[in-house]
């Protein structure tokens, strides 16, 4: 019986032509996700993966496992990269009916790319389809509501960016997909109560399936028959509801990454707007020592993701406290900015940050909500010792689509992250070759900056 779903899908992902803005984009995704995997050199997850791709996956004719230097088999690159680049969370995010962040497919497209020396262009176009069938997804039905992760959307859009990769027939494409899903469907457990390393992993897992299944559907494996529409596929099992048919009515359009957002704060995207308002708050406030009582008015899918945990009110990991609104609110009012060392362990403690959250309330507001995915919306009221009441709100953070980054800070935040790790030199020459990836044969001149770096 015909699954017309995964036949959209696949068509999509075989058909999609993106137009030189959305390809320009994609470069500075690329560069966006770059920076957060050197920034996150020092992570425990970050450092594990990557050891352990080049220990149990080492492989002469695989693809390189960034800053390490060595490779590894297409899927162990692939995780290890991409744990890298997921784990301060802080590569770029997409919000419908349910959240993303696209950019977890790149390290799995690259290191196909790699292997097969295909040209920039080429791997730009397949991160582009990538992105479009992920945010597709999204707009079609959400997970986190039935207690499914979101990074089976990844895990998709993975397979559908590497079948147009690999220049699969339809029939081999609607493999891969299917060999995707069907055996690794993945909970939100993940992303409830204290979170961790996993937090961080999980979408890299599923690009590594999507690597492992596309290889095999390219050799000739069969997938389950309906994945999506059948008696027990996903749309009985997981999403609950069909995807609306007109979502997949055109399979050549491909620009949904002008839609999507390059975050300018290492923070959980439904808090990107909560941290402009708190900064603003602090400038006005005149020290943290000044605040008697917080009021933060928040949306349901923040309340849900960022407050509603007991463990969002005291955060003892790294990643839980990047998913704490009530943590991030209360840095942001204490120290004016929020980077990177704020959620070092040494930080998460400091008793100013967690006397504010004791003096805190957060509560959802139906208006915000109403407003919630095309606005990303935050109140925050203070009322001080002396007596003032400073109120800021802050519907579109910068990095939204509607406030998007302009390239130049998107190279000042690849700077900034990776100015530990990498020398001026290498740093330059590393913004120079992306901003000139369409123009290269295969992506040789770029892994060659990115091998062994950090050593």
């Amino acid at each position: 019986m015909t699954d017309k779903t995964l036949q959209a899908i696949a068509e999509l992902a075989l058909s999609g032509q993106p137009d030189p803005k959305s390809l320009h984009e994609v470069k500075r995704r690329v560069l966006d996700s770059l920076g957060c995997f050197f920034g996150a050199w020092m992570e425990r997850s970050a450092s594990t993966a990557r050891e352990s791709a080049c220990i149990y996956g080492r492989c002469l004719d695989g693809a390189t496992v960034w800053g390490h230097g060595c490779k590894a088999t297409l899927d162990w690159a692939s995780f290890a990269n991409a744990v890298g680049v997921r784990a301060l969370d802080f590569n770029d995010t997409y919000l419908s009916l349910e959240p993303l962040h696209p950019s977890d497919i790149i390290p799995s497209v690259m290191a196909v790319a790699e292997y097969l020396k295909a040209g920039g262009r080429e791997f730009l176009e397949a991160v582009a389809v990538g992105y479009e069938i992920g945010c597709r997804l999204c707009d079609s039905a959400t997970l986190r509501k039935r207690g499914w992760d979101h990074v089976n959307y990844t895990m998709i859009a993975a397979a559908s960016a590497l079948s147009r990769l690999l220049k699969l027939t339809p029939e081999q494409a609607r493999n891969a997909i299917s060999l995707s899903i069907v055996p690794h469907v993945a909970m939100r457990q993940t992303r409830a109560g204290e979170l961790s390393m996993w937090k961080g992993a999980a979408a890299a897992n599923a690009c590594r399936n999507a690597v492992f299944a596309t290889l095999l559907a390219k050799n000739g494996m069969s997938g389950p028959d309906q994945p999506f529409e059948g008696e027990m596929g996903f749309f009985k099992q997981v999403s609950g509801t069909i995807f609306p048919s007109e979502k997949w009515s055109d399979p050549y359009r491909c620009d949904a990454i002008l839609k999507t957002y390059i975050k300018y704060h290492p923070v959980e995207y439904h808090a990107q707007s909560a941290v402009d308002a708190a900064v603003a708050v602090f400038s006005e406030v005149g020290g943290p020592h000044n605040i008697e009582r917080v009021r933060v008015e928040t949306f349901e899918a923040a309340y849900t993701i960022l407050v509603k945990d007991r463990e969002k009110w005291d955060p003892k990991t790294r990643e839980t406290a990047d998913h704490s609104l009530p943590y991030i609110v209360a840095a942001s009012l204490h120290d004016g900015e929020v980077w990177l060392d704020t959620f070092s362990p040494e930080h998460l403690r400091i008793h100013g940050i967690r006397r504010i959250m004791q003096v805190m309330e957060i509560v959802e507001d139906r208006e915000l909500t109403m407003r919630y995915p095309r606005e990303i919306p935050n109140r925050i009221t203070v009322k001080t010792v002396d007596g003032r009441t400073v109120i800021r709100e802050v519907g579109v953070p910068r990095g939204h689509a509607l406030n998007p980054m302009t390239d130049e800070e998107v190279e000042a935040k690849f700077h900034r992250l990776t100015s530990k790790i990498l020398n001026d030199e290498a740093r330059k020459s590393i913004v120079d070759t992306v901003w000139r990836l369409d123009k290269l044969d295969n992506l040789d001149e770029l892994l060659s900056l990115l091998g062994g770096v950090g050593y």
